[in-house]
């Protein structure tokens, strides 16, 4: 399976207000809808649409946005009827028919971490071979667990010297210091699943000590301004809630010897209507870069409790994922 990044280009005719915004859906939640189930993203403007993902993922988008825009002659489309479209339509099967993968496993001296299923094994490899890794999708699908399995292991192995998690702040606007206690524990809240999966697979004292001899370092994505961080492996959690120049400013910071890796969810933004996610207008601006890899994850990837990747295909279903 190949999972090359591009774009796919469609333009969805005869040309007709009210049917492109049946189709979208208000404020778009028809097409984020697609975006989660398919592991896409899809821009438009008027009939023109561009859906970036891999290969068979923007074919089958482009196949659902045309069946669909058929269906708006006749019929105003819903966030239920846009489920049930998906679920009858047999997409998944098409995105699914995969060749086997080799296994990709983590070290950890905790033990080893596998890959479950061909997503997060080609998200782990893409980590290994490129500086700068993104992985997009719901949550429950591993990317920040993978994310931090993967920092642990680079640094246990002297690949480089400390880790540096960050995460924005959006709840409290970047402006934390009403917050009571210090930085640590006023971005605490926020970093938490980092943390969780630092004591898995380092110990709870380990990742202390680790943390006063500031070989792990956490901090709120404004504190990045202005540094350059060297040998460094460096997570932005949540990114869907950077603004653009945020994102631009964190990208920036990678000095010699860093890796970076950014995990977010395009359709789980947290900022003020209007204002376009960092993370979203990242991958059209870096998609054809070298040595910078995209993994999308859709609730077919979810690896928690079976009950969650029901959860999520309910709220898609309803429109408010």
């Amino acid at each position: 399976m190949t999972h090359d990044i591009t774009t796919l280009s469609l333009i969805l005719e005869p040309e007709n207000n009210e049917r492109l915004a049946n189709l979208c859906g208000q404020f778009d939640e028809h097409l984020r809808q697609l975006e989660r189930r398919l592991g896409v993203e899809i821009n438009n403007l008027g009939s023109h649409f561009d859906i970036i993902g891999e290969p068979r993922a923007t074919a089958a988008a482009a196949g659902v946005l045309r069946d669909l825009y058929a269906a708006t002659e006749h019929e105003a489309l819903a966030p239920a009827k846009v489920h049930l479209y998906l679920q009858e339509s047999g997409v998944d099967a098409r995105l699914t028919a995969e060749e086997p993968t080799e296994p990709v496993t983590i070290r950890t001296r905790r033990g080893l971490i596998r890959a479950r299923g061909p997503n997060q094994a080609q998200y782990l490899r893409n980590i290994q071979t490129h500086d700068l890794c993104f992985g997009i999708g719901p949550a429950g699908t591993g990317k920040t667990y993978l994310a931090v399995a993967s920092a642990v292991e680079a640094l246990e192995s002297d690949q480089v010297r400390r880790l540096v998690l960050v995460r924005p702040a959006v709840e409290a606007g970047e402006r934390l210091g009403f917050l009571p206690g210090d930085m640590a524990q006023k971005i605490d809240p926020y970093l938490r699943p980092m943390y969780d999966a630092l004591y898995e697979m380092l110990g709870f004292e380990k990742v202390n000590k680790l943390m006063e001899r500031n070989v792990i370092e956490v901090a709120p994505l404004a504190y990045m301004r202005g540094r350059t961080l060297n040998e460094a492996f460096i997570i932005l959690d949540e990114a869907q809630n950077t603004t653009i120049d945020q994102m631009k400013m964190f990208l920036t910071r990678i000095g010699f010897g860093s890796r970076a890796l950014v995990t977010g969810d395009v359709t789980q933004t947290d900022l003020p209507a209007r204002q376009e996610s960092g993370l979203r207008h990242v991958i059209r601006i870096l998609r054809d870069v070298e040595g910078v890899s995209f993994n999308f994850f859709t609730a077919r990837d979810v690896v928690r409790h079976p009950l969650v990747r029901r959860i999520v295909q309910a709220y898609d279903a309803a429109g408010q994922g």
